[in-house]
């Protein structure tokens, strides 16, 4: 289920399905299924920026990364991407093993390959700059996705500008709250992965790591100097507040610690959204977060 080593990942291939920014700018939405490095068939949708004033975030594009047992269809990311899509353009996919995506969930391990396609189809609409935001799983695959792509002609576009983790663990395993029982019942147990499929609609991978990937606290480290954005709710059932100030000492970042939220997208109001999409299309003038 692991990869062979958590180096540096390389090759990201994007179907070529658009001519640039035309796109980008045209008011089209588009859908693909882009396919990973690994051979993965993951679903996108692109959705161009709704706002109509003219502005610098006219290059950025926003690619959103869910939580565990979500999809590019569910209306906690719809919701969402409708927010982000006022300050930029939008990429929202499906995880391995969710939605219509092919494969099996590895629970945040090779994702960071799902993303990366996605990250380097953004860019090849066009977008000269292009950010992420992950939810809960999805936030951890972000933080990785930062640390292990860097901007250089290895990893051909698939790097990203700006990072925000919402929800996210800092580190694997934790069992210290009821629904992580659940959830480490739902991905180490046959039964729990009939559940999975059949009750969420998420085919989950029976090996365990091997070799462990790096953790959310061990990457932010590596992430600087790209800027990062820490945000977590203090009723969070799932991850106390232990994980994100874990993560905000491991190295530079913003951490937003938010009264009464709970966990993840589901739990992002709207105004909140509209923080997070505001920081991503201004984080490169934010010095004081790299």
């Amino acid at each position: 289920m692991g990869s062979a080593s958590e180096a540096r990942f390389h090759y990201v291939d994007v179907p070529s399905v658009t001519d640039g920014l035309r796109h980008a700018t045209s008011g089209t939405t588009l859908t693909t299924i882009l396919r990973t490095a690994d051979g993965v068939g993951v679903e996108a949708r692109y959705e161009p920026r709704t706002a109509t004033s003219p502005g610098d975030a006219t290059d950025t594009a926003i690619v959103l990364a869910h939580g565990f047992t979500g999809s590019a269809d569910r209306p906690a990311v719809r919701r969402a991407a409708a927010v982000f899509a006022r300050y930029a353009a939008v990429v929202t996919f499906s995880f391995r093993g969710h939605g219509r995506s092919g494969g099996r969930s590895t629970v945040g391990d090779r994702e960071v390959l799902d993303l990366a396609a996605a990250v380097a189809w953004a860019r090849s609409l066009g977008h000269s700059r292009v950010v992420t935001v992950g939810f809960s799983m999805g936030g951890s695959v972000v933080l990785r996705h930062a640390a292990l792509f860097r901007a250089d002609e290895q990893t051909r576009g698939a790097h990203t500008d700006a990072v925000v983790a919402v929800s996210a663990p800092a580190r694997w395993y934790y069992r210290g709250t009821a629904p992580m029982r659940r959830l480490h019942w739902l991905v180490s147990r046959p039964v729990g992965r009939l559940v999975g499929r059949y009750g969420f609609g998420t085919r989950i991978h029976h090996a365990e790591w091997d070799p462990v990937p790096l953790s959310p606290v061990e990457a932010v480290p590596l992430i600087a100097p790209t800027p990062l954005l820490v945000v977590h709710g203090d009723r969070d059932p799932y991850f106390p507040l232990d994980h994100p100030r874990m993560l905000a000492a491991a190295g530079p970042c913003v951490l937003w610690l938010e009264p009464g939220m709970g966990h993840a997208e589901n739990a992002a109001d709207d105004e909140l959204l509209g923080r997070i999409g505001d920081w991503l299309v201004r984080a490169w003038t934010m010095m004081d977060t790299r």
